[in-house]
């Protein structure tokens, strides 16, 4: 039995029956009551992760991402939540909302933090060296998503190869003339992924003794609104392309977009891939790298309870990868 069962018999969802399972407050005597009578029937016994409260914990842990609005992070967010939840713990999401400043408050002083939180997952943020160091310091179990170099548990995909196998594929087809737009925020440092997946980029072109053309890269952010901008400035006040990398699906989208509006379309008059896999990508037919992002999520919420359950563990931190592969669909084609 397991916490999604209790939640499933009462009627209840599985955070407030985490809650009125710890004995938690903001839980209304009715409901309290469902649950115990739910577990009660089910024979199911609170986690190790709730037993240890008694020990002055909080049960509660922060999941930590640069915006919580990109399909990516709410995806691997939702998929945390639920291995936390089975668990026991509760989750609060801070969003950093693409800010360099929010971003600088919440690292600046993690003591609030710590009252609130047993642990810490963090998702495609780019610390410096100066907020790794805080993140350490404080004490708590930490474990993340796509980054790299970090001193705890880290789950990814190698995000240099991601690139250099999109941008592979459209020099594959006889795309010499390929763009970029970049996931770097205008004004922001957030994303820890774009200047690999722009290092993949360049190392694809060097490999075929290509250099990159600085007007042809663009940072678009992630998202559909920048990456139809991008694609728009692209066409309008610099030069069309015969091929587009697309430092993630939603900037895709956001180039297919701009393409329409512009009375022009892909793979006729350039072809576009980008990288995740988006659930609307087959919809749009859109030729990507797919990473498994749910599995990236669930992996390092697994790794981060073991951290909470097993303070003195001594198994040092470890970066864990995960396959991607080439998803071919009809945005892209060769160059006639």
């Amino acid at each position: 039995m397991t916490i999604q069962d209790v939640a499933a018999l009462s009627g209840l969802s599985i955070c407030t029956v985490s809650r009125a399972l710890r004995d938690l407050p903001n839980v209304s005597e009715k409901a309290q009551a469902k649950v115990t009578d739910a577990a009660a029937k089910l024979g199911y016994k609170a986690s190790s992760a709730a037993a240890r409260l008694a020990g002055g914990t909080t049960g509660s842990v922060a999941i930590i991402v640069p915006t919580a609005t990109a399909w990516y992070f709410a995806r691997a967010v939702e998929a945390a939540e639920e291995v936390l939840a089975d668990s026991g713990y509760d989750t609060v999401l801070i969003s950093l909302r693409n800010r360099p400043s929010v971003q600088r408050k919440l690292f600046g002083d993690l003591a609030g933090l710590t009252q609130r939180v047993d642990g810490m997952l963090l998702l495609n943020v780019a610390l410096d060296g100066a907020e790794v160091a805080a993140v350490e310091a404080s004490g708590m179990a930490v474990a993340s998503v796509g980054m790299h170099g970090v001193p705890w548990d880290n789950v990814g995909i190698d995000n240099v190869e991601a690139a250099r196998q999109a941008t592979g594929h459209l020099l594959g087809l006889g795309h010499w003339d390929v763009a970029m737009l970049a996931g770097r925020e205008p004004e922001g440092r957030s994303v820890v992924t774009a200047e690999a997946r722009r290092r993949g980029f360049e190392l694809a072109l060097a490999e075929q003794e290509l250099t990159v053309d600085p007007d042809l890269v663009l940072d678009a952010g992630s998202s559909i609104e920048g990456g139809r901008r991008a694609m728009t400035e692209l066409v309008e006040n610099r030069r069309m392309p015969s091929a587009v990398f697309a430092g993630c699906d939603e900037t895709a989208f956001g180039a297919l977009m701009a393409l329409r509006d512009l009375g022009l379309a892909a793979p006729k008059n350039v072809s576009i891939i980008g990288i995740d896999d988006h659930q609307m990508s087959w919809f749009l037919g859109l030729t990507t790298i797919a990473q498994p992002v749910a599995d990236q999520g669930a992996f390092a919420a697994n790794l981060l309870i073991e951290r909470l359950h097993h303070p003195g563990l001594p198994n040092p931190p470890a970066a864990h990868l995960l396959e991607t592969k080439l998803v071919e669909r009809r945005s892209t084609r060769r160059r006639r």
